[in-house]
C-alpha cells in the first residue's frame, strides 16, 4: 500500500480512480473528464515490474468493475500482465479478463496461447480461470480449442475445475449449436462424477444443451438423489426440477386410484341441477354408477405400489423443506405438489408459510404458488389460514395475493372468520385493495351459498359509504350476485336505481342501467323514470354507460313502449350524431332492429327474444384455476403464459417403465471382496472380541451407508429398498407410518443387544494381551480413574436426556449413541460407594429431574453410576468385567479442569462477581446450543436482586436461551445457572446486558473453537473411513479441509497421556482407539451444524510429532490447530 502511494505522490494522480479530473489548460476555465490522461496512473503501475504496484493497479481496477464504472479501455494494459508469474496478480486479471473478454475479442485472441497454458497449470485455480476466460471469448474460430480445453477439463483431478468445465459447455453450445453431439459426451461424464461440487453445474448443462436425453439421467438417478443434501443450494434447485420432470416420465401417479374414484361420482353434488326431469335423473345415475363399477373394478384389479425409486426421491427432498434457501424450499415444494401421493402433500404447507416471513419479493412468489395449490388441496393449507391475514405493511400485490388464498380457503366452517376479516379490510386506505376485498366477498357468497344473502346485505349497506370507489365496486359484484336469485331481490334493485344521481364511477352506472333493463320487469314504475334522467345526461357521460343507455332504452320500448317510445326515439337520435362510431352503429342497429318498417328484415320479428333472453350468472372463478398446468415455481407460472426455455412437465405414463434401466453394475471384486469377508467377519469372530470393537461398527455404517446410496450397486438398493418400502407405498406411503415402523425398528435392535450383553463370552487371546497392556497403562494413570468414571456417568446423563427429549433424529445418529452407552456401560464394573451417599442420593434422584439442567458436579459431589442404572441392569452388568478399556473413549474433561473466564469483575459490579465455563455438556431444551455455566457471587454487604438478561446483540445466525431470572442472592452467597447459546459455529462474541434491580452491564461471551463442539464415538475403521471421505469429497482441494502443522513436544507433554489430556483440554473431542502407541486420534463434531471434526497427533523420536486437523469448515480448521498448538508446546 506505501509503494502505491508513494507512487500516486510522485505521479501526483488522482487516487479516485475514474472521477472527473481538473483541466490543467488554464484557458479551458472548466471542469472536463480528461480522457487523453484517464487511468494513466494505472497503467504506469500495471508496466512497472514489481509485482505489488500490479497488484495493486488489479484491485483497484477490479473494484471499479465492482462499481459498475467502465474499465474497458485498460485491456491492453491488463492483457500484458496475463503471463505474470505472481498469482495474486494472474487471478485478478483473469477476472478482468472474463468480465471485458466478449467486447475485446481481437486482444483477447492474442493471448490465447497464455490461456492454453494456464490450462496446464498446476494451481487448479489458475486452471479454472483460463477455461472461465476462454469459453468467454464469443468467438467462433476458436471453438475447437474451448471444446479441446472443455474436455480436458472434465477429466481434470480437481472437482472445482471439472464445475469450471460444465459452466463451460452451455456457453460452447450457445455459441456453435453444431457441437451438441461432443458436449452430450462430456455431460455423460461428468454426470457421472460422484463429488457433490460438480453435480448442480452438470445438470444445469444438461438441462441448457440436452433436456429431452433423459436416458442419460437413468443411470446417475439414485445417485443424484442421494447426493442431493450435499449441493450447493442452487444447484439443488436446479437437480430438484430436472428429477420432478424426470419422475414424471418414469413413475406411475400415485394418486391414480383417487382420480378413478372422482371421475366415477365425485361431482354429481356439485353441478347436480334439481329442476332436471326425473327421466333424466335416472339416466345419469345409471350412468355414474357404471362409471363407478368401473372404476372400483379397476382399483381391485391394479392396486397401485410405488416404486423404491419414486420414494427415494421424496424421501431425500423431505430434509430440504427445511433449507435456508426460499428456492430450495420452493423447488421442493413443487416436486412433492406434482409427484407425492395426496396423504404426504401436506408436509409442504408448514414450510411454504415459514417462507411468507421472508422478504416481499419471496412473499410474492410463495404466495402465487399457494393460491394455485389452493384450489385442488384446500385442506393442506386450512390449518395456517391466519398465517394469511393480510398486515397493514403488506405491499398491495401481496395484499391481493393474501386476499386471493383466503378467498380460496373459505368453506361452511371458517367462512364467518374470513367474513369478519373482510369487514375490516374494507376500511383501508389502500383502494385497490379494497376494490380486491369486495370481489373477493362476492366470490365467497357465489361459492358457498349459505352467506349470499348475508353477503348481499353487507355489500348493500356498502352502498351509503362515502368512499365513491367502494360503492362502485360493490354496485359491479352486487350485480353478478343478483343475476343467480333476481326474483327475490327486487328491492335491492330499486335502492341501488336510486344511486344512479350519486354514483359518477363509469363503470358503476353502467352496471345499474344493466340491472334495471335486465329486471325491469321487477321495477316497471321506476325504470321509465331512471331512462328520462340517463336521457337528459346523454350527451355527457361515458361510452360505457351510454351503451347501456341504449339498451335500456330498447329494453323498455319492448316492454312498455306507452311510456317509453318518444324517450327511446330522442336517445336514438342523440346516439346517431355520437362522436364514438361504436355508439352510432350501435344505434343504427337497434333502431332497424326494434322499430319495425318496411325495409326491416326478418330478424325484428326476434327482438325480444334477443333483448331479454335468460342470460346464465356469471360465474366468478380464481384467475388461479388453470395456472397449475405449468410447473409451479416456474417463471412461465408466474407470469401465466410460456417462457423462453421452459420445459414443459410431461403427463404421467398410463404403464410404468422399465425400473431396471437405473440400476447400475457392479464389479465383481468388489462384490467378492466386500460382502464374503464380512460374513467369513461374522461367523468366525464372537460378539466382545477384541478385533470386533474395531470392525464391527464400521461393518455396521458400511451397510447403511450401502442401503443409503442406491447409486453404487443398483441391485443392492433395490432390496435394500423394496421390501419396506413397497409394504409402506401399500398403505399410501404416509410419513407417520415410516417413522413408526423406524422406532419399532429401533427397540428390537435394543433388546437383542441386551439379550447378548447377558451372555458370558469366552476371552480370545488377543483380548487378553490386549488386557494386560491396558492394566499396565492404568497403573500409570491412576489419578484418571475418578474423571472417567464421572465421564461415564455424564455420557449417560446426556444420553438419558437425549432420549427423553423426542427429537427426530437420523437412524445412524441414533445406532452410534446405542452403541456408545452399550459399550461405555459395559466396559466398567460398577463402583460401589458407601451407604450413606447411597441413600441419599436415591432420596433426592427422580428421572423427572432429568429435564432440569443442573450444573457439572464437582469432583467430591460426583454421582454414583449405580444410581444411574436401575437395579435389575446393576446385576445383569455385574458378571461382566471387561479389560479392553480402549472401548470407552476419553471424552469429556472433568470439570475440575475446566477454565472459567471472568464476565464480571467485582469492582465494575459493586460486589457482584460473575465467572462463566463451557461445561461440556448436552443442553437439553436445543441441542444445538453449547452449555455455558454462568456463576455469581454477591461480595457486598447487601443481596442482590432480579438478575436476569436483557438487550441480546447477536450475529446473524446466533441464538440464546436464557437463564431463568433470580430473584434474590443474598450477600456473601454463590449461585450457579446454566444457559444455552448457538455460536452458529463461530467464535463471534454474544453480547448482552447483565441486569440487576438497579444496575445494567454491559457483558459479552466468547467461545474458543475447542468449545464450540461436542465429542462422538468412533471406532479406528471409521476414522480412517471418515478422513478418507474428507479429502476425496473435496478432491485435490488441498489446504480446503486438511491442515497439517510440525511442532516439538517438551520431555512433561512426550507422554501419551499428556497428549490425550492437553488436547482434550483445548478441545471438546473424544479419544479414538488407536492401534499405535505413537498415534493418538480424536474426533468430534459441531454443535451447530454437525460438521466432522478428526485430530491426530503422531510422535516421532526426540520429541517430534505432527498434528493434522480434518474439517469440513475450513476456519474452524484452521483456529483449532492455533489452539492445539499452543496447548502441546506451552
Amino acid at each position: 500500500m506505501s509503494a502505491s502511494s508513494a507512487f500516486n505522490d510522485e505521479k501526483g494522480g488522482s487516487s479516485n480512480v475514474g472521477e472527473p479530473e481538473y483541466g490543467h489548460d488554464p484557458a479551458s476555465g472548466g471542469i472536463f473528464s480528461s480522457d487523453y490522461k484517464r487511468h494513466d496512473d494505472l497503467k504506469e503501475m500495471l508496466d512497472s515490474n514489481k509485482d505489488s504496484l500490479k497488484l495493486e493497479a488489479m484491485k483497484r481496477i477490479v473494484a471499479m468493475i465492482a462499481r459498475g464504472k467502465n474499465a474497458s479501455d485498460l485491456f491492453p494494459a491488463v492483457v500484458k500482465n496475463v503471463a505474470c508469474k505472481n498469482i495474486e496478480v494472474k487471478k485478478l486479471v483473469y477476472v478482468y479478463l472474463v468480465r471485458y473478454a466478449e467486447e475485446q475479442q481481437d486482444l483477447a485472441l492474442l493471448s490465447i496461447s497464455t490461456f492454453q497454458r494456464g490450462l496446464k497449470d498446476p494451481n487448479q485455480l489458475i486452471r479454472a480461470s483460463a477455461l472461465r476466460v476462454l469459453s468467454s471469448i464469443r468467438v467462433t474460430i476458436i471453438v475447437p480449442i474451448m471444446m479441446l480445453a472443455i474436455k480436458e477439463a472434465a477429466s481434470d483431478m480437481s472437482p472445482y475445475v471439472r464445475k469450471t468445465a460444465a459452466h463451460a459447455i452451455p456457453k460452447l453450445y450457445s455459441l456453435d449449436p453444431e457441437q451438441k453431439d461432443c458436449l452430450i459426451e462430456v455431460i455423460e461424464k461428468l454426470l457421472a462424477d460422484k463429488t457433490t461440487l460438480v453435480a448442480g453445474s452438470v445438470v444445469m448443462a444438461f438441462e441448457e444443451v440436452c433436456p429431452e436425453r433423459i436416458d442419460l439421467i437413468h443411470k446417475n438417478y439414485r445417485k443424484l438423489c442421494n447426493l442431493l443434501i450435499d449441493v450447493e443450494e442452487w444447484g439443488q434447485v436446479v437437480i430438484i426440477n430436472m428429477l420432478t420432470r424426470y419422475a414424471r416420465t418414469q413413475f406411475l401417479n400415485p394418486n391414480m386410484n383417487e382420480s378413478l374414484l372422482e371421475e366415477g361420482g365425485g361431482e354429481k353434488a356439485f353441478y347436480g341441477s334439481d329442476n332436471d326431469d326425473d327421466t333424466d335423473d335416472e339416466e345419469d345415475k345409471e350412468e355414474k354408477e357404471k362409471k363407478k363399477t368401473e372404476a372400483t373394478a379397476i382399483v381391485k384389479r391394479k392396486p397401485y405400489v410405488m416404486d423404491p425409486d419414486h420414494r427415494l426421491l421424496l424421501r431425500n427432498t423431505k430434509p430440504l423443506l427445511q433449507s435456508r434457501n426460499a428456492a430450495v424450499v420452493m423447488a421442493v415444494a413443487q416436486l412433492y405438489f406434482h409427484l407425492a401421493p395426496k396423504a404426504e402433500v401436506g408436509v409442504i404447507a408448514k414450510a411454504l408459510v415459514r417462507l411468507m416471513r421472508s422478504h416481499s419479493e419471496v412473499q410474492y412468489v410463495v404466495l402465487q404458488n399457494v393460491a394455485t395449490m389452493s384450489i385442488k388441496r384446500r385442506g393442506m393449507f386450512e390449518p395456517y389460514l391466519k398465517s394469511f391475514y393480510i398486515r397493514s405493511t403488506d405491499p398491495t400485490q401481496i395484499k391481493v395475493l393474501k386476499l386471493e388464498v383466503l378467498t380460496n380457503l373459505a368453506n361452511e366452517t371458517n367462512i364467518s372468520t374470513i367474513l369478519r376479516e373482510f369487514q375490516t379490510y374494507i376500511k383501508s386506505n389502500d383502494k385497490d385493495f379494497v376494490a380486491a376485498t369486495i370481489q373477493a366477498i362476492g366470490r365467497c357468497a357465489t361459492n358457498i351459498g349459505e352467506v349470499r344473502d348475508t353477503c348481499l346485505n353487507g355489500l348493500v349497506q356498502l352502498l351509503s359509504n362515502r368512499d365513491e370507489l367502494v360503492v362502485a365496486e360493490s354496485v359491479v359484484v352486487i350485480k353478478k350476485l343478483l343475476q343467480m336469485q333476481p326474483e327475490q331481490h327486487s328491492d335491492i334493485i330499486k335502492h341501488m336505481a336510486k344511486l344512479t344521481d350519486n354514483i359518477q364511477v363509469p363503470m358503476a352506472r353502467a352496471s345499474i342501467l344493466w340491472l334495471i333493463g335486465e329486471y325491469c320487469e321487477h321495477v316497471p314504475k321506476i325504470a321509465p323514470d331512471v331512462l328520462r334522467k340517463m336521457a337528459k345526461t346523454f350527451t355527457n357521460e361515458e361510452d360505457i354507460v351510454k351503451l347501456q343507455i341504449i339498451n335500456l332504452a330498447a329494453k323498455l320500448y319492448l316492454t312498455n313502449s306507452k311510456q317509453t317510445k318518444l324517450l327511446t326515439q330522442y336517445v336514438l337520435n342523440l346516439a346517431k350524431y355520437d362522436q364514438n362510431y361504436d355508439i352510432r352503429d350501435r344505434a343504427r342497429f337497434i333502431r332497424q332492429l326494434i322499430v319495425p318498417t318496411d325495409k326491416s328484415g326478418a330478424l325484428s320479428k326476434y327482438a325480444k327474444k334477443l333483448f331479454l333472453a335468460l342470460k346464465p350468472a356469471p360465474v366468478l372463478e380464481s384467475p388461479f384455476k388453470d395456472r397449475d398446468h405449468f410447473q409451479l415455481g416456474s417463471l412461465s407460472h408466474l407470469l401465466n403464459a410460456k417462457a423462453g426455455g421452459y420445459q414443459v412437465l410431461p403427463d404421467w405414463p398410463e404403464a410404468a417403465p422399465d425400473p431396471s434401466v437405473r440400476n447400475v453394475e457392479v464389479p465383481e471384486w468388489t462384490k467378492c471382496s466386500s460382502r464374503e469377508k464380512r460374513k467369513e467377519k461374522k461367523a468366525d469372530k464372537p460378539f466382545y472380541s477384541d478385533s470386533e470393537g474395531e470392525s464391527g461398527p464400521t461393518e455396521s455404517a458400511d451397510s447403511a451407508s450401502d442401503t443409503a446410496s442406491g447409486s453404487e450397486s443398483g441391485s443392492g438398493s433395490e432390496e435394500s429398498g423394496s421390501g419396506s418400502e413397497s409394504e409402506e407405498s401399500n398403505e399410501e406411503s404416509e410419513s407417520a407410518s415410516e417413522e413408526d415402523e423406524e422406532q419399532e425398528g429401533k427397540k428390537k435392535k435394543k433388546n437383542v443387544e441386551k439379550i447378548k450383553a447377558r451372555k458370558p463370552v469366552p476371552e480370545s487371546e488377543s483380548e487378553q494381551s490386549s488386557g494386560e497392556d491396558e492394566k499396565k497403562s492404568e497403573k500409570k494413570s491412576k489419578p484418571r480413574i475418578g474423571s472417567t468414571e464421572s465421564e461415564s456417568e455424564e455420557d449417560g446423563d446426556s444420553d438419558s436426556e437425549s432420549s427423553e427429549s423426542e427429537e427426530e433424529e437420523s437412524e445412524e445418529e441414533s445406532e452410534e449413541e446405542t452403541k456408545k452407552k452399550k459399550k461405555t456401560t459395559a466396559s466398567k464394573p460398577p463402583s460401589k460407594p458407601p451407604k450413606k451417599e447411597n441413600k441419599k442420593e436415591k432420596k433426592e434422584m427422580s428421572l423427572l429431574d432429568f429435564d432440569d439442567f443442573d450444573p457439572a458436579p464437582s469432583p467430591s459431589q460426583v454421582t454414583p453410576l449405580n444410581n444411574f442404572l436401575s437395579s435389575s441392569l446393576v446385576t445383569d452388568l455385574e458378571g461382566l468385567s471387561l479389560t479392553d478399556n480402549v472401548l470407552s473413549p476419553t471424552t469429556i474433561v472433568p470439570s475440575g479442569n475446566l477454565k472459567s473466564y471472568e464476565l464480571l469483575h467485582r469492582i465494575t459490579g459493586e460486589g457482584l462477581s460473575v465467572e462463566y465455563c463451557f461445561s461440556r455438556q448436552p443442553f437439553s431444551p436445543d441441542p444445538h446450543m453449547v452449555a455455558v455455566k454462568i456463576q455469581f457471587t454477591n461480595s457486598a454487604t447487601t443481596e442482590a436482586k432480579s438478575l436476569h438478561m436483557e438487550d441480546t446483540k447477536l450475529q446473524s445466525g446466533m441464538r440464546i436461551k436464557e437463564f431463568p431470572e433470580i430473584e434474590v442472592l443474598p450477600a456473601g452467597e454463590t449461585l450457579s445457572v446454566v444457559m444455552g447459546i448457538d455460536f452458529c459455529d463461530s467464535t463471534q462474541a454474544a453480547n448482552f446486558q447483565l441486569c440487576t434491580h438497579t444496575r445494567k452491564f454491559f457483558v459479552s461471551i466468547q467461545p474458543p473453537v475447542g468449545e464450540l463442539m461436542m465429542p462422538i464415538f468412533m471406532t479406528e475403521n471409521e476414522f480412517k473411513k471418515e478422513q478418507e471421505t474428507l479429502l476425496q469429497s473435496l478432491g485435490q482441494l488441498m489446504g480446503m479441509n486438511e491442515i497439517t502443522e510440525k511442532l516439538t513436544l517438551e520431555e512433561k507433554c512426550q507422554g501419551e497421556h499428556a497428549v490425550v489430556q492437553r488436547v482434550t483440554t483445548a478441545a471438546n473431542l473424544s479419544r479414538v482407539p488407536c492401534g499405535s502407541d505413537k498415534e493418538c486420534r480424536f474426533a468430534g463434531k459441531t454443535v451447530t451444524s454437525g460438521s466432522l471434526v478428526l485430530v491426530s497427533v503422531v510422535t516421532k523420536e526426540d520429541g517430534a510429532a505432527q498434528l493434522t486437523v480434518n474439517c469440513e469448515k475450513m476456519v474452524i480448521g484452521t483456529m483449532l490447530v492455533k489452539d492445539i498448538l499452543q496447548a502441546l508446546t506451552q
